[in-house]
């Protein structure tokens, strides 16, 4: 597994996301389960070692969630979807971007979660 500074950002793994640090991984979907590949997982950035524990601890369970959504059908190979899950402030979004094989994730704190960007322009009355 890599770790990438954020001037690396564009050879990392996973869903290209505008946060750091993350952890950025390209999981197989074989059947209702889901296969990772350490070869296939970068970090931006660097969680410290007391998060990174957490992570270590917390990602296992974030594949157990993706895998449940898997079986539901809300993740589909072959269906571009983004999906959003939670685990133990941690934030994962994954999507398949419809690669019939392949389950692009982007895992990061739940504080560092960026801000949607603003759909319209508040009104303003003087």
């Amino acid at each position: 597994m890599t770790t990438l500074k954020l001037f690396d950002i564009e050879h990392a793994w996973g869903l290209p996301r505008k946060v750091s640090p993350r952890f950025g991984a390209r999981l197989i979907l074989r059947g209702l389960h889901l296969d990772y590949l350490n070869d296939r997982a970068s970090f931006v950035g660097e969680f410290s070692p007391e998060v990174r524990k957490r992570f270590n601890h917390a990602f296992p369970k974030l594949v157990k969630q993706l895998e449940r959504l898997v079986v539901t059908g809300e993740v589909d190979a072959r269906e571009q979807h983004c999906v959003t899950i939670e685990h133990d402030d941690f934030t994962c979004e994954a999507d398949t971007l419809g690669s019939h094989g392949y389950l692009y994730i982007a895992v990061y704190q739940t504080a560092d979660k960026p801000l949607p960007a603003l759909t319209h322009s508040p009104s303003i009355t003087l």
